[in-house]
C-alpha cells in the first residue's frame, strides 16, 4: 500500500520537474516537441499532459475545442498557453506553424478525418485507439503518413510498459512450453460509462468491441505473436433500446477465435458489467495464458503502474510451483535484448502513457524507441474487429465520409 501511494503521488507530482530543452545560441541542445490537442477530452490529461510534465523534450502548446468556454477552462486547468475554439478551431490548431505533433483523442468516427487533416498539415500524430472505424481507413492513414514522411502511432499505451513485455518474454522463452489457450478480459462495472457516453453511439464508432475489445484483441495477438485464423463465435450483448441504431451497439462482446498452432483465444469486453454481491466484482482486467508446461496470468494489463501482479505457475514431475512478479520499470523486467538504454528505461511511477510518450518522442528525434506499434499491427487489429462484428451479425462501424482532397 505504501508503494502504491508513493507511485500515485509521483505520477501527478514527479520528483523533479525537468527544464524543457531548447536550442542554445551555439546550436547545441534539442528543440522540444510542441503538441497540440484536438478536443478537450477527459483522456488527454493522463494520456499526454501528465506524462509530459516529466519529459524534458515535450511541451503541451495548444488545445482546440468546439466550445469556447470548455476550451478555455481545459487550458486553464492544464496550464496550456494557447487555445483555439469554434467551428474552425481544430483546423486553426493544425495550421499553427509552432506545433510539431498532434494528439487526437476525438471520438472514433473522427479519428480518420482529423488524423488525415493533421498529416496533410505536416504534423506527426499520436492517435487514440481504435485508430479508425475500418481497416481500410487505417491503411489510408499510414499511406499518407509514409508519403509525407511523418510519424503516426496508434496509442496502445499498455504495450510500452515493461509488465506486458515481461509476460511476453516468459512465453517466448519456452519456459512454459507451447501455448494452448489465451483469455483476455476488460470489463467495467455498470455505471462506470454513462448511458449518454460516445461509446454507446453508433454514428461515432461506438461499441464494446471497438473500445475495450480493441485492447483484448490486441493483447492476444501481441502475446501469441500471431493473428487469428478465424472467428469461431462472437456474441454481442446489445443496449436495451428500440432504436435500430442502438441495437447495433454492443454493450458487451464475447468472442472466441482460433489462432495458428491450435491456439484458442477468448476475449470479453463489457462497458457495463452487471454488479454482483457474492463475490463483489468491481472490474475484470486480466489476461491468462495456459501452456503445456504451466500458466501465466497478468492482472491489470492495461494500467499496471497503479497495481498489477504477474503469476507464473510451472508444472514438472507432477507438482506445480508458483511465483509472483512485479515489474514497474525495465530494470525489473529481466529482458535480455542487448539494449542497455532500454534496460535502464523508466521509473516505478511511470504510467504506460509515459513509456509511450518516450517512444513517440524518440521516433520523432530519430532515435530507436524501446518498442513500437507498427503499421501492419494496427491494420490487423481493425481487420479482426470488423470480422468479429461480421460474425456477431451487427456489422462494422460506419466508415467516415471524409474524402482526401485530390491533388
Amino acid at each position: 500500500m505504501a508503494s502504491f501511494v508513493q507511485r500515485l503521488y509521483r505520477i501527478y507530482a514527479p520528483p523533479s520537474q525537468p527544464s524543457k530543452v531548447a536550442i542554445e545560441s551555439d546550436g547545441s541542445g534539442s528543440k522540444p516537441i510542441k503538441f497540440g490537442i484536438l478536443g478537450a477530452a477527459n483522456i488527454a490529461p493522463p494520456a499526454l499532459i501528465i506524462p509530459a510534465k516529466s519529459h524534458p523534450e515535450v511541451i503541451i502548446y495548444a488545445v482546440a475545442a468546439r466550445d469556447q468556454k470548455k476550451a478555455e477552462r481545459f487550458a486553464k486547468k492544464n496550464a496550456i498557453g494557447k487555445v483555439y475554439y469554434g467551428a474552425n478551431g481544430y483546423q486553426q490548431l493544425l495550421d499553427d506553424p509552432e506545433i510539431d505533433a498532434i494528439y487526437n483523442p476525438l471520438p472514433n468516427m473522427l479519428h480518420f478525418e482529423w488524423t488525415m487533416k493533421a498529416l496533410l498539415a505536416g504534423k506527426h500524430v499520436l492517435c487514440e485507439k481504435p485508430f479508425a472505424d475500418t481497416a481500410e481507413e487505417v491503411r489510408q492513414m499510414f499511406d499518407l503518413a509514409e508519403k509525407k514522411g511523418l510519424v503516426l502511432l496508434e496509442a496502445f499505451h499498455y504495450r510500452f510498459h515493461p509488465a506486458i513485455q515481461r509476460v511476453k518474454a516468459i512465453l517466448d522463452s519456452g519456459e512454459l512450453g507451447k501455448i494452448k489457450s489465451i483469455d483476455a478480459k476488460l470489463m467495467a462495472p455498470s455505471g462506470a460509462v454513462g448511458s449518454d457516453d460516445i461509446r454507446f453511439n453508433l454514428a461515432l464508432g461506438g461499441g464494446a468491441a471497438m473500445d475495450m475489445g480493441c485492447y483484448t484483441l490486441n493483447c492476444i495477438r501481441y502475446l501469441t505473436s500471431s493473428n487469428p485464423t478465424s472467428v469461431i463465435s462472437a456474441t454481442p450483448t446489445p443496449l436495451k433500446s428500440a432504436d435500430i441504431n442502438e441495437t447495433k451497439i454492443d454493450r458487451a462482446m464475447n468472442a472466441t477465435l482460433e489462432l495458428p498452432n491450435d491456439i484458442i483465444a477468448t476475449i470479453e469486453a463489457d462497458l457495463a458489467m452487471p454488479w454482483t454481491i457474492f463475490p463483489l466484482k468491481i472490474a475484470k482486467i486480466w489476461v491468462e495464458v495456459k501452456c503445456e508446461g504451466g500458466d501465466v496470468e497478468l492482472i491489470n494489463f492495461v494500467l499496471p503502474t497503479f497495481w498489477h501482479t504477474i503469476k507464473v505457475s510451472t508444472k514438472a514431475g507432477g507438482t506445480t510451483s508458483t511465483r509472483v512478479e512485479k515489474v514497474y520499470k525495465f530494470a525489473d523486467a529481466h529482458l535480455d535484448d542487448g539494449n542497455s538504454k532500454a534496460l535502464a528505461l523508466g521509473e516505478d511511477w511511470w504510467l504506460t502513457y509515459r513509456y509511450q510518450l518516450e517512444a513517440f518522442v524518440d521516433k520523432l528525434k530519430g532515435r530507436t524507441p524501446q518498442t513500437w506499434v507498427e503499421r501492419e499491427d494496427s491494420i490487423a487489429n481493425l481487420e479482426w474487429i470488423e470480422k468479429i462484428y461480421e460474425k456477431a451479425g451487427i456489422g462494422s462501424r460506419p466508415k467516415s465520409d471524409y474524402l482526401l482532397p485530390t491533388e
